[in-house]
């Protein structure tokens, strides 16, 4: 008798090949059976008319934190995640030193913008090292399977204390006991190293991510420990990323290439269409593709959409929060600022013409072009992620001849000052998803940049596993859609397979039943809301899909409709030489 049976679902296994529909029986955590399935179960679910896949290999997050004090990792949980890995951009939380642990909350609210006193209150620092750090996550139960990569960040500092946090060269003393320390990790079961490389990723005190700078032979050091491991990888997240620098794509690439070459260590890196070289990801994909003929394995790890950035007059950043009219109107409570704001429109004149053209209200030159504004819009619900630009504030302003900072802020005294414009800072400089929907479709890519449990209250795109059902298989009417088995496949088996998870990611008697039940036509993205449910109550950005009717992780059922069942089958991942 089996524990479960699935029956008669359309079932995509992860393969990319077509449909079919059949039963799945459960067993002991596993699948059993495909197909026909006549035996006895303890629990027949009748799945006519709905779409099961695997769970879906989110291999870009940031919970590295958040596994500390939640078990049930949201916004991930929502949308049909059953494996996260962590320990990405060259931050994370082990190995640390006690006296260094409050520096490391700085470099991770700084890079990542997950609060600090948050960090503080919920991280219960039970290790110094990363092995220490693997056993504390060991101890705990979650609604998915969590693996986590040390972060070259943590790790400089670690070996050269201040010298490394400050970025300053390594010694061949400190690239030794780096790589030491990488060669632990791994054996301890991490599932590579990561590293930043772009100035955009700085702590709270404005330093770059240790690693910035490394030379060449630090992160050589880096990527030779985890390849004589036999697993594992190296994750990169490159300078000149988002256009902040026009010469380094060129040297990024040249050094992960040679590298990889050199040391048969595998390496992703973050690759996305910037809007200052809108064209150059075409050359990084090509280069990739050919580097292969060297021995080299470098895998762009690609968006599902453009990057998002989002703020209402109720975050913590927006357009107008260091306005001198903001200012004066802190005293008042949220909801009288907005109707003071309402009713007054000397004072939206005056606070509008303070306000700045980004959506972090900071001044970073390339964040401050006069574009920008015609890459920002109000937030639809459901949320539109590929608006037209005749929808952006710029074109709006145009239309009816006023000042875009002043259309920006009417939009955001909508529904009581919670309603959100979302700037794309990347990946729609053509005003459309076209490119990427070519790295997509390339099936030398791979799906990452969710970056679940990151950047909490201005972006919420770990809801892109269900984004890639909907939009791209299902609903875009302003291009070309990519087919749903292949998307399904691009983050189940694909994913999966870059980081060594044989067990995972597909659909197939033997393999660890982790499965999404979905009804499909119904499947459908909420708007994002600020919800305050973090340590000390600090606010985060929260988007469910309705649509998914049950998520299994190991055979049990943690979400049902839109509850979480309350059961925790998810653990630690260790990964080991194959």
């Amino acid at each position: 008798m089996y524990d479960r049976v699935i029956k008669g679902a359309s079932i995509a296994d992860g393969t990319g090949q077509p449909r079919f529909t059949g039963d799945i029986a459960i067993q002991d955590g596993v699948i059993r059976e495909i197909g026909r399935v006549t035996a006895a179960a303890r629990e027949t679910i009748d799945a006519q008319g709905l779409l099961a896949t695997p769970g879906f290999v989110d291999i870009h997050s940031h919970y590295d934190g958040q596994v500390s004090w939640d078990s049930q990792l949201a916004p991930s949980f929502w949308h049909g995640v059953t494996t996260s890995i962590m320990g990405n951009c060259g931050v994370g939380f082990a190995p640390v030193r006690p006296d260094r642990r409050d520096w490391l909350i700085g470099l991770m609210e700084g890079v990542e913008d997950i609060p600090g006193a948050a960090l503080a209150d919920g991280i219960s620092w039970e290790w110094e090292s990363f092995p220490e750090y693997l056993d504390a996550i060991a101890r705990r139960s979650f609604a998915m399977d969590v693996g986590a990569q040390v972060a070259h960040g943590a790790v400089r500092a670690y070996v050269m204390g201040e010298r490394g946090a400050r970025n300053e060269a390594a010694t061949a003393a400190d690239i030794a006991a780096m790589g030491a320390v990488v060669a632990a990790a791994q054996a301890a079961g991490g599932f590579g190293c990561s590293t930043s490389r772009t100035i955009v990723h700085r702590a709270i005190d404005g330093e770059p991510v240790p690693g910035t700078f490394a030379a060449v032979a630090e992160l050589n050091a880096l990527a030779r420990a985890v390849a004589e491991s036999g697993h594992g990888l190296l994750e990169v997240a490159p300078a000149g990323i988002l256009g902040e620098d026009l010469l380094a794509p060129a040297t990024e690439l040249a050094w992960m290439v040679e590298i990889s070459a050199q040391t048969g260590c595998p390496i992703t890196f973050l690759c996305g269409q910037n809007h200052r070289q809108p064209e150059y990801w075409r050359h990084q994909l090509a280069a990739c593709a050919s580097a292969r003929d060297r021995g080299a394995r470098v895998t762009p790890q690609v968006f599902a959409r453009a990057l998002g950035t989002m703020s209402s007059l109720a975050s913590k950043m927006h357009p107008f929060v260091h306005s001198e009219s903001w200012a004066q109107l802190s005293t008042l409570p949220f909801g009288e600022r907005i109707a003071r704001l309402g009713n007054d429109p000397d004072l939206r004149a005056a606070m509008a013409a303070q306000g700045r053209n980004n959506i972090f209200a900071v001044d970073v030159e390339f964040l401050n072009r006069p574009e920008t504004w015609a890459s920002t819009f109000l937030v639809t619900d459901p949320p539109d992620y590929e608006p037209s630009p005749d929808d952006s504030i710029f074109a709006i302003a145009h239309r009816t001849r006023r000042d875009p900072r002043l259309v920006a802020l009417e939009l955001m005294l909508r529904d009581g000052g919670q309603s959100f414009l979302m700037h794309h800072g990347m990946g729609y400089a053509h005003g459309n998803l076209d490119a990427e929907r070519e790295m997509l479709a390339s099936p030398f890519t791979v799906i990452g940049g969710a970056d679940g449990g990151a950047h909490v209250a201005i972006i919420c795109d770990a809801s892109m596993p269900s984004f890639l059902l909907t939009h791209w298989a299902r609903d875009r009417v302003r291009g070309e859609r990519l087919p749903l088995e292949f998307l399904v496949k691009k983050q189940t088996q694909d994913t999966a397979r870059l980081f060594g998870l044989g067990d995972r990611g597909r659909l197939a008697p033997g393999l660890r039943a982790d499965i999404n039940l979905i009804d499909y036509a119904n499947l459908r993205l909420t708007r994002p809301e600020l919800v305050h449910d973090l340590p000390t109550g600090a606010p985060r950005l929260m988007q469910i899909a309705d649509g998914i009717r049950a998520t299994y992780v190991a055979g049990e059922a943690v979400r049902s409709g839109n509850e979480d069942t309350g059961a925790r089958p998810g653990r630690l991942l260790r990964s080991r030489a194959s």
